[in-house]
């Protein structure tokens, strides 16, 4: 076998993992958060300032924040029950050395804090979680891409062939469920009227680059003969393809139905696709061609798993337009987050008894369909994640209460202090938040995010022909995925610090 058949088989043929591994894995992202806002807030509460250097404060970021996942889905898979409980205990460990450290300077009763930290009002026109739960799919997605050519990334890991839960087959419909989170119509402030199909129009102007990439992706794969999962998205299609697509068919949508009712057209479309799927013969075809023996032959031949996806992809992008609304309600409070992150735990139980049912009696998870299963079992998880990332938020929030005048990058600001009993008609931070310039790897990550995936898929590309990944050690590979986080990082945090987007559409 050729080096490229070789490696083609190496991501071929494969069956996932279970929905609790996946679970689980997916809690070291906010436990990662944690520890990295608690470490701030004990080094503000010992040396009285926030971390100087943005060079320490590049390093700190990294090592917490990327390091942790890159080590959990290589060496340290075969414990990754383990890590979240010795993460979780490490964060135990520095709040109860701030807390006892701030009980010798004041001597105020537990309860009276946390009464205070229900009534403190936030920051309404930021959501942390929103933003952090994106970088962090972007991040967990570069990771992956590079890391799957290794023998030290579980095959479990990686994506399925027909059926099954692989972690990189959640990650494709959380991109796109995290694009949803901030499109156009999520966007858009309530009671501004602009025409109807403004907001197709931007998508389609705005889209542009993912077709340029698309294109680009594909005339390089097949001129440098580069190693493809064909049964992924066919012959010619591609994930920046499917994006653009997904994207602009959901603004005409959109544009004729309510945006407010989009849980409805989402899970319209991903019934009556799994019903088409189930009553006709489109099943077959997807899966083994019009020949019934895996044929290629014509263009929708060719690219029939990219094409048909499209509808499970655009029930997930709508299902989280409503999600994106529902978040942007005005809530000032904690109490009113607290409320709204019971309701999150809510919709995930819902969601995977739903998907409990699917795959019992309807079909299983497959990401090559796109099929109901999968959209139940992305929209989830996601809402899962983005639940654990909020709740993270609010325990940094109250962490910054009890050490008055820390700071913590990406987390919610304290706009009023709790005992004013009236609500200023706009907001103003308090504390240091305000002066303290944020020095933040996912903020840099978060102003150049498609920059940061493009590099990752060229750096990907490069390493896989200048390494003979497939028979690398673990310390060889660790090293190079070490090097290929951190160089995108850098640049990422050099553009921040410069404030350079490279945005130009």
């Amino acid at each position: 076998m050729s080096q490229k058949e070789l490696k083609e088989a190496f991501i071929s043929n494969l069956n996932g993992t279970s929905l609790l591994e996946i679970s689980v894995g997916l809690s070291l992202a906010p436990l990662c958060l944690l520890c990295r806002g608690l470490l701030l807030v004990l080094h503000y509460l010992l040396h009285g300032k926030p971390v100087s250097s943005r060079m320490h404060s590049l390093l700190l970021d990294f090592l917490v924040l990327v390091s942790p996942l890159l080590f959990s889905c290589t060496v340290l898979s075969p414990i990754i029950f383990f890590l979240p409980v010795i993460l979780a205990a490490f964060c135990a460990g520095i709040f109860s050395r701030i807390y006892s450290q701030r009980k010798q300077e004041t001597r105020v009763p537990f309860g009276h804090i946390v009464k205070e930290f229900q009534q403190t009002h936030l920051d309404p026109e930021y959501i942390p979680a929103i933003t952090v739960f994106r970088v962090y799919i972007n991040v967990l997605t570069s990771i992956s891409i590079l890391a799957v050519d290794f023998p030290q990334y579980p095959r479990r890991y990686a994506k399925a062939e027909t059926y099954g839960t692989g972690a990189m087959d959640f990650g494709v419909g959380a991109f796109i469920f995290g694009n949803a989170l901030v499109c156009p119509e999520v966007r858009q402030k309530s009671g501004v009227t602009r025409p109807k199909f403004s907001n197709v129009a931007r998508q389609f102007f705005s889209v542009w680059p993912l077709i340029s990439l698309g294109v680009g992706r594909l005339l390089s794969v097949k001129s440098i003969e580069y190693h493809e999962h064909t049964s992924e998205y066919g012959v010619h299609w591609n994930f920046f393809f499917t994006l653009a697509l997904v994207r602009v068919t959901a603004s005409l949508l959109l544009a004729i139905f309510p945006k407010n009712k989009s849980w409805i057209l989402a899970l319209t479309v991903a019934v009556l696709y799994q019903l088409i799927l189930n009553t006709t013969p489109l099943k077959t075809f997807l899966l083994h061609g019009s020949s019934g023996r895996g044929s290629r032959d014509g263009f929708l031949d060719a690219n029939r798993e990219g094409l048909l996806s499209l509808f499970g992809y655009l029930a997930i992008y709508l299902g989280s337009v409503q999600v994106g609304l529902w978040l942007l309600r005005r809530r000032s409070s904690v109490r009113g987050w607290l409320g709204a992150l019971g309701g999150l735990a809510r919709a995930v139980l819902v969601l995977l008894v739903s998907l409990h049912v699917s795959q019992a009696h309807v079909d299983p998870v497959s990401r090559r369909m796109a099929n109901l299963s999968y959209c139940l079992w992305v929209t989830a998880h996601c809402l899962m994640l983005f639940g654990l990332f909020m709740a993270t938020d609010l325990v940094l929030v109250f962490t910054k209460l009890l050490v008055k005048g820390s700071s913590v990058p990406c987390c919610w600001n304290v706009v009023q202090p709790p005992n004013s009993s009236k609500i200023p008609t706009e907001a103003v931070p308090v504390g240091r938040e305000d002066k303290v310039p944020p020095r933040c790897l996912i903020s840099a990550i978060n102003k150049n995010q498609l920059l940061f995936f493009l590099l990752a898929n060229i750096m990907t590309g490069a390493v896989n022909i200048l390494v003979d990944t497939i028979h690398s050690q673990a310390a060889f590979t660790l090293c190079i995925l070490h090097f290929y986080m951190f160089c995108n990082c850098l640049i990422m945090y050099i553009l921040h610090t410069k404030n350079i987007v490279l945005k130009f559409w």
